[in-house]
């Protein structure tokens, strides 16, 4: 169940930070209502994952999975520049949390 709020967790802000690019300073209503929504729900459910999984690695689990989502997202949907290097370095940063979240420093 962890696993899974964390998953909510990232997508709410991922959602949120999307929607801060999309509020153009936040003067936009909607947009920016889906900003403070985001961030809190995200907040709300990192809460709760934290009852049973470490900080670190639930913190460096939903930053880089947040980083990449976000920059494929942001060039998908705004044409955002994703350089190459920033592709390769947002590789390793995903890699290596993965790698730490499979040495068992979760304890699960």
């Amino acid at each position: 169940m962890p696993w899974i709020l964390l998953g909510g967790a990232i997508a709410t802000e991922v959602a949120g930070t999307l929607a801060l690019r999309a509020s153009d300073g936040l003067t936009r209503l909607v947009p920016s209502i889906i900003v403070a929504v985001g961030y809190l729900a995200s907040f709300g459910l990192l809460a709760l994952v934290l009852k049973s999984l470490p900080v670190g690695i639930v913190y460096a689990i939903w930053a880089a999975v947040g980083v990449a989502l976000v920059a494929v997202l942001g060039k998908i949907m705004f044409n955002d520049p994703v350089p190459p290097i920033a592709i390769v370095g947002m590789v390793l940063i995903v890699g290596g949390v993965a790698l730490v979240s499979l040495s068992g420093a979760t304890g699960h």
